[in-house]
């Protein structure tokens, strides 16, 4: 998937009851920060989010924030976000910016529900 596909957000149910995954598709950039954003707050806050990045080819430092930023915004009101899927250069962008100290991750959605 080419770095500048336009990003795709599908809302899907987890498997337990308050769970939301968002499952994005596309490039993560400044130019769909807004459409990310409104997909956080649209609707009554889960128990458990899970952004599912397995089809996120690309992240810059604007996507990057805006995950870090619904991060410190979920935790606020009590929500546990868990981001998954990530490829081996955004995992390489959180652990060289020690993000990956500040957000929870993990391999697979399956994996995230299953530690929640």
């Amino acid at each position: 998937m080419p770095f500048d596909s336009p990003l795709n957000i599908e809302r899907l149910a987890g498997s337990t009851p308050g769970t939301v995954i968002l499952r994005l598709t596309g490039a993560l950039t400044l130019a769909a920060i807004l459409q990310l954003r409104s997909q956080f707050r649209d609707f009554e806050s889960p128990r458990l989010m899970i952004l599912d990045l397995s089809g996120v080819p690309y992240v810059d430092s604007a996507g990057m924030s805006e995950i870090v930023n619904h991060e410190i915004y979920s935790r606020g009101k009590g929500v546990r976000m868990i981001v998954v899927g990530l490829n081996r250069r955004v995992f390489d962008m959180l652990k060289t910016t020690h993000l990956d100290k500040v957000l929870t991750l993990k391999s697979t959605v399956e994996e995230a529900e299953a530690g929640a």
